[in-house]
C-alpha cells in the first residue's frame, strides 16, 4: 500500500485541481501555452501512445513471458502475462469515466471539445511499455541489456509525453495524471504477479522450488 500511496494521492490532487479549476490548472495553461508548437516530429512521437502503437509491443511481451514462463516450468507461469493483459484492459475502463466525469476542454491547438483528462494515450504508453519491460527484465541476464531496456521504455513513454503536449493534443496536467494512473497499475501489477514464477524442479511436480 506504500508503494500505491504516492502515485494515487498526486492523482487525486491534480484531478481535484481539474475539477474546481484550481490554481494549478491556470499553472498547466501558461505552461501549455509556452510549450505547444505543433510540427510533424511532435505528431509522430505522439503516435507512440497509439493503440495500434502500443498495444502489439506489450502483446510481444506477453508471449514471450508466457512462453519462456511455461518452457521452464514456472510455477504460475501465467500469471504475470495475464496481470499485464488485465492491467491494459483497464486504462480504457478507468479512463473512460474519468473523462466524461471532468469534462475537461482541450488546448487552442484541437477542435473544441471536452473530454481530455486524463490522457488515454499517456496511460496506454505507460502501462504498455512498462508491462512489457517489467515482463522482459527477469529474462534478459545482461545488467546492461536490462538498464537499455529501461532506458528505451523512459524513452517511449516520455516521447509520447513530449509529443502529445507538443502538438496541443494535451494539456501537460493531463499527462502528469496518466503518469499517476499508469504507476498505480504497474505497481498493482508487480504485487500481484510481479514476484511469481518459481521454477518447478526438472523431476517434476516437487513441491519446493530450485532457488538459482
Amino acid at each position: 500500500m506504500l508503494l500505491l500511496g504516492p502515485p494515487l494521492l498526486l492523482f487525486a490532487l491534480i484531478t481535484w485541481q481539474v475539477v474546481v479549476d484550481g490554481p494549478l490548472v491556470d499553472l498547466d495553461e501558461r505552461l501549455s501555452e509556452d510549450l505547444v508548437r505543433p510540427d510533424r516530429a511532435s505528431e509522430l512521437l505522439s503516435d507512440l501512445g497509439n493503440i495500434e502503437v502500443a498495444v502489439p509491443v506489450l502483446a510481444v511481451a506477453l508471449a514471450v513471458a508466457g512462453w519462456h514462463g511455461h518452457r521452464r516450468g514456472r510455477d504460475r507461469w501465467w500469471l504475470p502475462p495475464l496481470a499485464g493483459a488485465v492491467a491494459m484492459a483497464l486504462v480504457p475502463v478507468l479512463v473512460a469515466p474519468l473523462k466524461e466525469w471532468t469534462d475537461r476542454p482541450g488546448t487552442p491547438a484541437v477542435p473544441p471539445a471536452v473530454g481530455y483528462y486524463p490522457s488515454g494515450h499517456t496511460a496506454t504508453a505507460v502501462v504498455a511499455y512498462g508491462a512489457a519491460t517489467l515482463l522482459l527484465l527477469p529474462l534478459l541476464r545482461s545488467p546492461a541489456v536490462r538498464r537499455g531496456l529501461v532506458v528505451l521504455c523512459g524513452v517511449l513513454v516520455l516521447g509520447a509525453s513530449y509529443g502529445l503536449v507538443r502538438r496541443g493534443y494535451h494539456w501537460p496536467l493531463d499527462v502528469a495524471a496518466s503518469w499517476c494512473l499508469g504507476a498505480v497499475l504497474l505497481t498493482g501489477w508487480w504485487l500481484l504477479a510481479g514476484r511469481t514464477g518459481s521454477p518447478v524442479p526438472e523431476g517434476g511436480g516437487g513441491s519446493r522450488p530450485v532457488r538459482r
